[in-house]
């Protein structure tokens, strides 16, 4: 059975990349006791058992414990660490981290989108995107080689200078804040090509993320291929049964 979904994003989810956006902003803190379900359920527009839901996956991931007959609590935050909790900037990561970021803009165009573009961010075939090809440092080291699709009708008045910082930071700027993310990895090896832009062997292991971002409407706006050198990030994905 499919989740039922609110604006892109099923209901369960809505409520725990909120709640994520709470703690990873500092607006919950540990030791802070979490509104009641039916207060969430209020918040979100959504059913006590999609708060519930949302709830149990956050303590499996541990940042809230169930306390009976006391409640919920944030018992942990989440860091630099865990990579894939949360829609986080890697610029902010990098520093959060305690190293230097840096970024390289390889390229940037205004295009037609491509096929698979267009039906990644629900675009007519042939709409026009932004297409930035990037490369992120740490301390100088090539980390992260990016290449994110933006439609053009969100990005038209931004010009090419601003995006060489955080693409989240630019699209915030304008009011349109990155809030959810569906994301999948790969394991790859890099080739050549990829070899040369991060500074690694050829045939190395790499972590590759193909993400799609939504803003605050559940539109995707952002079309992304990701490929990460491992060991600068631990890449965590929580898994329940």
């Amino acid at each position: 059975m499919t989740p039922a979904t609110t604006k892109g994003i099923s209901r369960i989810e809505k409520v725990r990349q909120g709640l994520l956006r709470d703690l990873v902003t500092g607006k919950l803190r540990v030791g802070t006791k979490l509104v009641n379900e039916q207060g969430l359920a209020t918040r979100f527009k959504v059913s006590r058992s999609s708060v519930r839901e949302a709830v149990s996956a956050l303590v499996t991931a541990g940042y809230l414990e169930r306390h009976h007959g006391s409640g919920t609590y944030v018992v942990s935050l989440p860091g630099p660490r865990h990579a894939l909790d949360a829609t986080l900037s890697y610029t902010h990561m990098i520093a959060d981290a305690g190293m230097k970021p840096g970024m390289r803009v390889l390229s940037i165009e205004s295009r037609p989108a491509r096929s698979d573009e267009a039906e990644a961010l629900h675009l007519d075939r042939e709409a026009l995107i932004r297409r930035l090809e990037r490369l992120r440092t740490a301390d100088g080291r090539p980390v992260i080689y990016s290449v994110d699709i933006v439609p053009e009708r969100f990005v038209s008045d931004v010009a090419d200078r601003a995006f060489h910082r955080s693409l989240y930071d630019v699209l915030a700027s304008i009011d349109e804040p990155v809030i959810s993310a569906n994301a999948v990895l790969t394991p790859i090896i890099a080739d050549e090509r990829l070899s040369t832009l991060l500074n690694v062997k050829s045939g190395s292991a790499l972590q590759q993320i193909v993400e799609i971002d939504y803003n605050k409407n559940g539109k995707p706006i952002v079309f992304s291929c990701e490929w990460h050198v491992p060991g600068v990030f631990e890449l965590r994905v929580h898994r329940r049964a």
